[in-house]
């Protein structure tokens, strides 16, 4: 029950996020270990919740898959109803599939509460859906990892606007047995006559272009990309043009991870964009694979438990928060999921001893050598002030271009 679908297929950005003042400072990853948040980024006055009340006895949970899970699923996995014990609050879950459909069901104000991925974030702040969070009133928060707090995709000057649910990098995945000599970066699947042609995956979303503006970061730094989601049209017309080159050579572009861990499998794919999870799922198929987190950096996700400025059961949304962020519910559910977990005490939780070392849980140099999905806009996440950037309404245009 991991992510099954793109994180966005299609979407032209609001127009309220481009209208929300400059924004400039840390930029939208890791790669070197900025963490300021969305500089100047001038967010909607949303009021800030001051204290906690009476709990109203519901809460209506926006969720990826794998995130709230209640033994419909599977009986043995359940952290749900031990929070509906505790608090008193019935938890309303609902999944989403993509990014854009959360999106679209928040701004109902039928929902209390959602888990956003990076590229969705931005937005929710922008259109004024998501509120502030007081992170005072979370008994949870002071043991989240310190380099998941003020970032980007989940702070404004600041101020965060939720607690961090969880995270993971896009790995490189090859097969070991027909893939030689082993990749050493992301160039085996960007260079212009691969020997594995036709046998390439790659990940099934506009912010895939992403992935190209990072590799350009590295091979030709006379374009000065300085962040994979801050391009100006040259720079994005010059990711699209590797992505169109590399088009000829893909086998598919995966979304659904069964698909991939397949593909793999079957041989019909060699080499690509993976996740650690579905790489433990084709090593568990006695696949021999070989995974590498390219020393050079990559792209990567950390998702964030906001809150809806519309929110009718706002205690009851700050409960789950809160006991979603905490050690053990945030130990079962990152390790369901397939992602690092956020709490730092998580790790002396997990059922798999292991767990928290395969997926550098606690390791800050590898957190900080990702580039998160943030949501690009027109102001310049890289803070530059001369520039107009594209926005993720062009990077969907330009994703439907380059697929054909």
């Amino acid at each position: 029950m991991k992510k099954i679908t793109a994180i966005a297929s299609a979407v032209v950005l609001a127009a309220g996020l481009a209208a929300c003042g400059t924004t400039s400072g840390g930029g939208g990853g890791g790669g070197g270990g900025t963490s300021a948040g969305a500089g100047t980024f001038t967010a909607p006055d949303v009021p800030m919740k001051k204290s906690l009340g009476a709990m109203e006895g519901q809460v209506n949970i926006l969720a990826w898959p794998g995130y709230a899970e209640d033994g419909s699923n599977d009986k043995s996995v359940d952290w749900v109803t031990p929070f509906e014990k505790k608090t008193g609050c019935q938890a309303n879950v609902k999944y989403f599939g993509t990014s854009d459909e959360a999106l679209t069901l928040m701004k109902t104000g039928q929902y209390d509460v959602v888990s956003a991925s990076g590229d969705a974030s931005l937005r929710l702040i922008a259109s004024g859906d998501a509120a502030p969070v007081n992170t005072a009133l979370l008994k949870s928060y002071p043991d989240i990892q310190p380099f998941l707090k003020d970032r980007a995709w989940n702070s404004v000057n600041g101020q965060m606007y939720g607690v961090p649910q969880g995270w993971g990098a896009n790995l490189l995945m090859w097969r070991k047995d027909k893939v030689k000599p082993a990749p050493t970066g992301w160039d085996a699947v960007f260079e212009k006559n691969p020997p594995y042609a036709g046998k390439i995956t790659a990940y099934d979303s506009p912010i895939y272009i992403a992935d190209a503006a990072l590799h350009l970061m590295n091979t030709q730094p006379d374009l000065g990309i300085k962040n994979p989601y801050a391009l100006d049209q040259k720079q994005l017309d010059a990711a699209v043009a590797v992505l169109k080159q590399q088009r000829p050579q893909i086998s598919e572009y995966w979304s659904d991870y069964l698909k991939e861990q397949q593909a793999f499998t079957s041989g019909d794919t060699l080499i690509g964009t993976t996740w650690q999870f579905i790489a433990n799922l084709v090593e568990a198929d006695k696949v021999p694979v070989g995974v590498l987190f390219p020393s050079k950096g990559s792209t990567g996700w950390s998702d964030t438990w906001m809150v809806s400025s519309k929110s009718k059961n706002s205690n009851c949304a700050y409960a789950w928060m809160d006991y979603i962020a905490g050690p053990s519910a945030n130990a079962q559910s990152a390790e369901y999921f397939g992602e690092a977990p956020a709490n730092a005490k998580a790790c002396d939780l997990t059922t798999d001893k292991s767990f928290c070392a395969t997926y550098h849980a606690a390791d800050k140099a590898y957190a900080d050598k990702i580039w998160y999905w943030t949501t690009p806009i027109k102001q310049c996440l890289d803070g530059r002030k001369d520039a107009t950037c594209t926005d993720y309404g062009q990077w969907t245009q330009a994703w439907t271009e380059i697929k054909g």
